[in-house]
């Protein structure tokens, strides 16, 4: 790849950013959602590594509409350039085997898109953020959905209000499985719960496709929940914004297969 590009993916928690100069990316951050102003700081800083490379772009994914509007507007009127949206301006370049007319997030396809580009095989994608999700990529590059479930800090959260004594507990790894207080017992759960889950769609996933698939992690929680896991063949940590990056790549690719064409009828 060689695209030069603020790659900008809005989630329900927290917006991504990231700067790529011929395609790598440089440096990365992350804002509240609802926080335009910690955004804008980001994206300032961010811009200025890129903004005088050739073909220079500002590409938007969002699974979160509520702050995309205001993000986009603050990028057209703020960075002299347009906020070129995914899945509307460009086609996230991964096939799909899905129901029909069913939505499937931005995010889920960026991930899909940008794995397959590295790996180039059957692989599974788990990205653990406020939601976790467990998707399946055929070794054609087809995204065929999978699970989508509670994130490690939602179930936490979601103990605590739906019971009359289980407390708030912040996410850390737990020290051991056992739980000797309630805390530990509730953070084992979640730990162990969310990579068992994985651990079973995973060989699901494979007796479904003849082969185990490679497992690649992603999501604000993978280092926590995955690192040193003998079953994860990597952890990218800024999945979505490379998927960005493959997006673009490939939509400038079929335009100048276009122009090549229509050269090649007018001679």
């Amino acid at each position: 790849m060689n695209v030069n590009l603020l790659a900008v993916s809005v989630g329900n928690t927290h917006v991504r950013l990231g700067a790529f100069l011929d395609g790598k990316i440089t440096e990365s951050r992350v804002a509240p959602a609802g926080d335009l102003d910690a955004f804008a700081d980001a994206a300032k800083a961010l811009w200025t590594l890129v903004q005088d490379a050739e073909g220079a772009a500002c590409v938007v994914a969002s699974v979160n509409p509520g702050p995309t509007r205001a993000i986009t507007d603050w990028i057209t009127g703020n960075l002299d350039t347009d906020a070129l949206r995914v899945e509307k301006d460009m086609r996230i370049p991964v096939g799909r085997q899905l129901d029909h007319e069913t939505i499937v997030g931005e995010d889920r396809l960026l991930n899909a898109a940008a794995a397959y580009s590295v790996l180039k095989q059957a692989l599974v994608v788990v990205d653990a953020g406020t939601a976790i999700t467990i998707d399946f990529v055929d070794g054609v590059g087809t995204f065929h959905g999978g699970a989508i479930g509670p994130g490690a800090r939602m179930m936490l959260h979601s103990m605590q209000q739906g019971t009359a004594q289980l407390p708030e507990v912040e996410l850390v790894r737990p020290k051991e499985a056992i739980g000797h207080n309630t805390a530990e017992a509730m953070r084992s759960a979640v730990f162990h719960g969310l990579r068992g889950m994985t651990r079973e769609l995973l060989e699901a996933y494979a007796e479904a496709a003849g082969a185990f698939p490679l497992l690649v992690a992603t999501g604000g929680d993978a280092p926590l929940l995955f690192e040193g896991w003998e079953l994860i063949d990597r952890i990218v940590p800024d999945l979505t914004l490379i998927g960005i990056a493959v997006t673009l790549q490939a939509a400038l690719n079929a335009e100048a297969d276009a122009d090549g064409d229509d050269d090649e009828e007018e001679d």
